[in-house]
């Protein structure tokens, strides 16, 4: 995935992007070279998740206008890029990313804007945690990318076994 550097003795750094639901249950995982950037991959992330993409449906409620409801992506301040929200926009998510705050900037104009919009990336991250109890996974020995993306796609299955069968 990627060539030899000095600094980290040859090894080989690469990067796990993964989508999950509200719970922390991964629904996809992608993986990229360290030296690329996070932007490039979030398309590849969407486009592989297991179950279907969000479809925007109109929900009625008795005696209310119907509405129009889509499934919301919580996203990195990394992610702040306009063709990445057209993108997103494109795949029926609705993008929520942190507004970037310049220089001495006290109020978050973006937050006043949209309160809703409040960041939920503590869930992946908790997930990230849970792939890095294994151990295999947590200092990468393999050299094929197939073999380390298998033990991945392992692990997801036990931390989905564990979340929904166990409880």
């Amino acid at each position: 995935m990627t060539g030899s550097n000095p600094t980290d003795r040859s090894k080989l750094g690469t990067k796990r992007h993964i989508l999950t639901d509200k719970n922390g249950i991964p629904i996809s995982v992608v993986i990229t070279p360290a030296n690329r950037h996070d932007i490039k991959a979030v398309t590849d992330v969407i486009d592989n998740a297991v179950a279907k993409g969000p479809v925007a449906f109109l929900s009625t409620t008795k005696g209310r206008r119907r509405r129009r409801q889509h499934q919301h992506l919580c996203l990195d301040r990394a992610y702040n890029s306009k063709s990445l929200k057209l993108e997103i926009i494109k795949r029926n998510y609705v993008p929520h990313i942190p507004y970037k705050r310049k220089r001495g900037q006290k109020e978050r104009i973006y937050q006043k804007r949209y309160p809703f919009a409040k960041n939920k990336r503590w869930v992946v991250e908790r997930t990230h945690s849970w792939h890095n109890r294994f151990r295999k996974l947590l200092t990468r020995y393999e050299k094929k990318t197939e073999n380390y993306l298998g033990l991945i796609q392992l692990s997801n299955s036990i931390i989905i076994y564990r979340k929904i069968i166990l409880g």
